[in-house]
């Protein structure tokens, strides 16, 4: 009977396929190094469990001496004459070798390459080797001819061009020519995104991209603005803040432990598609709660100039509460589920294959668009539920509620054809429709009412857009930048980081300065009390990068 206890070496090599022993070990797990103990004689030894273990023996004495040994050498010529096919396969399975094989000899390496080969399927969930097997299992075939993309792609307006980056323009221009595109447009916040870029607008010919609405169905802004003088804010500045806190859960994985009540969660989309009806407790849990990343519930300062009679609230000063988040883990199963089908039925390029798409008369294009408008009305009911609870504390309800979707798709009219809109990262503007456009967490943010404006197809922007990546932006800007900024604009800070510092933003008087064609400024936001993730990031406070939208 052999015994294995963990030794202080760490080394993942000296395979041997000379003796097998049953360790009662996990399969599929590594035991990197251990000495094995059998009768008098100690042994290193290493092992890779499968349904038997693999070990090597080595006495002291041998592990010194392979110390010393020649580190392994393939050559692509050696892998083609044991039947390695032409390929990735041969310089995969080079690296692969001598990188966790190098104390080994050359024949025992070959003999393992050989046995992989003849049997791909029993290595393709090993830890190492299934980086070699997984080249050598025939792909399952696919839905579908490849599809060529347009020589000349669908002309579209660009908004703002001289502050956007290369990389969005270039996505942009992928899209214009998928053979589906009929109309298009650019907003002057976009940033490069997967698939459409953020703030690109797509209208398409009974097609929906899953990629092109965004992981994030139905991120949207909520505004409710209270006849409370805003004085309030900085009197009773603790008392506020303690409501926010209370009101929602922020993280990425949030979860409550007592789920609210909505009528959402009875929608029969929920009973009907097996993937959504797995999603449903998970969903249940999740409800009311904001996410993380860029989302944010803040109280802050509502400015009417004059009465517009679309908004319909008298000139004035007043406290507004503004929310920005989205459908939670039951939008991103969606996006990324839809996404792998609709990419298995229409192959495009490699550079434009996240803008697959579902057309609208067969069983997955159906499926998704049942599923996207559920995860959008989901997104709503998060929305309502946290602007109801602190309604409650306030004990007043809104004068009026302005929210908007701003990544999503609809079905619309242009130009006399029915299409499919949409807008990833934009907001909405078609005639005398209200949105909001924020700008960050020390920017003012603002009610906008649409021009309907053909050139954007009724859209606008979603907000300032980034000009700095989080990882650029947490290696950028120092801790004292930061808290000072917010300092000198009188912002409570619940939360949040350097990643999402007004640093990293665009400025938002630049964007609306370039969309004075697609909307009117009807009211303004000014931002005092934020509140959003509070998870670590790496640096001010030792705070942890976090995922956007």
């Amino acid at each position: 009977m052999y015994r294995l206890i963990k030794a202080k070496h760490n080394i993942r090599h000296w395979f041997d396929a000379g003796c097998l022993y049953d360790l009662f070990l996990q399969p599929g797990s590594w035991c990197n190094c251990y000495k094995l103990i059998a009768g008098t004689g100690d042994y290193w030894a290493t092992a890779q469990v499968s349904d038997t273990t693999m070990i090597t023996q080595e006495t002291k004495a041998g592990t010194e001496k392979n110390k010393t040994m020649a580190k392994l050498k393939l050559t692509g010529k050696e892998l083609r004459a044991i039947g390695y096919p032409e390929g990735p396969v041969i310089s995969i399975a080079m690296a692969v070798m001598e990188k966790n094989y190098k104390h080994s000899g050359k024949e025992e390496a070959m003999e393992i390459l050989k046995n992989i080969l003849a049997a791909p399927v029993e290595y393709e969930n090993d830890a190492v080797l299934g980086l070699i097997a997984q080249q050598l299992i025939p792909k399952a075939a696919t839905e579908g001819a490849e599809i060529s993309l347009n020589q000349n792609g669908i002309r579209f307006n660009v908004f703002g061009q001289e502050h956007i980056e290369e990389g969005a323009l270039h996505q942009m221009y992928q899209a214009a020519k998928l053979p589906v595109s009929v109309a298009g447009a650019l907003m002057p916040d976009a940033h490069s995104g997967y698939g459409l870029p953020i703030g690109g607008v797509l209208a398409t010919e009974n097609a929906v991209i899953p990629y092109g609405v965004g992981v994030d169905i139905g991120c949207r802004m909520c505004l409710s603005v209270f006849d409370i003088n805003p004085k309030e804010l900085v009197n009773k500045e603790a008392w506020f803040a303690r409501e926010i806190n209370e009101a929602t859960l922020f993280g990425s994985g949030g979860q409550f432990d007592r789920a609210s009540n909505h009528e959402i969660m009875e929608h029969e989309a929920f009973y009907q598609l097996p993937l959504l009806k797995n999603l449903h407790g998970r969903a249940w849990k999740q409800l009311g709660s904001s996410g993380s990343g860029n989302h944010f519930v803040e109280f802050g300062l509502v400015e009417i100039a004059e009465k517009d009679p679309v908004l319909g609230i008298e000139p004035g000063a007043y406290i507004g509460l503004l929310s920005h988040s989205g459908s939670r883990a039951l939008g991103a199963n969606v996006a990324n589920h839809y996404t792998k089908i609709a990419i298995s039925k229409r192959h495009l390029p490699q550079d434009a294959k996240n803008l697959a798409w579902l057309t609208l008369d067969e069983e997955a294009g159906i499926e998704y668009w049942m599923a996207m408008n559920l995860a959008g009305d989901y997104a709503s009911a998060c929305h309502h539920i946290i602007h109801a609870k602190i309604a409650k504390q306030l004990g007043r309800q809104p004068l009026k509620m302005v929210e908007n979707h701003h990544n999503f798709a609809w079905k619309e009219k242009w130009e006399d054809r029915n299409l499919i809109v949409h807008r990833k990262g934009a907001t909405p503007a078609g005639k005398d429709v209200l949105g909001i456009i924020p700008g960050s967490m020390t920017a003012d943010g603002f009610i906008v009412k649409g021009k309907g404006e053909p050139a954007s197809v009724n859209s606008a922007a979603h907000g300032a857009g980034r000009k700095m990546s989080r990882t650029r932006a947490m290696a950028s800007v120092t801790d004292k930048q930061f808290k000072d900024e917010l300092k000198k604009f009188g912002i409570k800070l619940l939360g949040g980081g350097i990643d999402e510092s007004p640093f990293a933003y665009k400025d938002i008087h630049e964007v609306m300065q370039s969309q004075k064609a697609l909307v009117d400024i009807v009211g303004r936001f000014t931002p005092k009390i934020v509140k959003m993730d509070g998870a670590k990031h790496r640096s001010w406070k030792n705070k942890k990068e976090v995922e956007g939208e």
